[in-house]
């Protein structure tokens, strides 16, 4: 069975980082735009990962410019940007592709594991999200309008064992 743990990706400073290394974590996954209507939700984000970090939530980030071209800035633009303007401390990974031919392995398999409305496989715009539990399992898919406020409870419940 695969698991989320089972790939890899880069970070924004293009250093392989194996997922397995935050096995028995749930995660929060997320691809993310620096210049979209829902930009903001960086600072939920990550005050989600200052709330939740200790008690085990990884948030991971990945810059997309798929969607109406809005992050079309290098990896070191976006890191700073998003450092900056939101003061992101939670992980960012190397800007993908989240649909097509070159999507990221790790897209198809979310969105494979969660598909969207109408059972969709694609992902439709910035800030999909998606919970996967201890076990490196999606648990759910989020729309970009669903705030990282609003996922509270749902990570929560993860955190406890639920």
């Amino acid at each position: 069975m695969t698991t989320v743990y089972d790939f890899e990706a880069l970070s924004i400073s293009g250093k392989p980082v194996a997922l397995k290394k935050y096995k028995g974590k749930p995660m929060l996954i997320v691809n993310t735009a620096s210049a979209c209507g829902f930009t903001p939700q960086f600072a939920g984000l990550e005050e989600l990962h200052n709330t939740y970090e200790k008690k085990g939530l990884v948030v991971l980030g990945f810059p997309c410019n798929q969607f109406g071209a809005q992050d079309k800035g290098e990896n070191g633009e976006i890191a700073e940007f998003c450092q900056i303007n939101y003061g992101v401390t939670f992980p960012m990974m190397a800007k993908i592709d989240v649909n097509g031919g070159d999507a990221h392995p790790l897209y198809q398999w979310l969105s494979k594991e969660a598909p969207g409305l109408l059972g969709s496989k694609s992902i439709k715009w910035n800030f999909t999200k998606f919970l996967v539990n201890r076990d490196g399992q999606v648990t759910k898919r989020y729309a970009p309008t669903d705030t990282p406020q609003s996922m509270a409870s749902d990570i929560e419940a993860l955190l406890a064992g639920a």
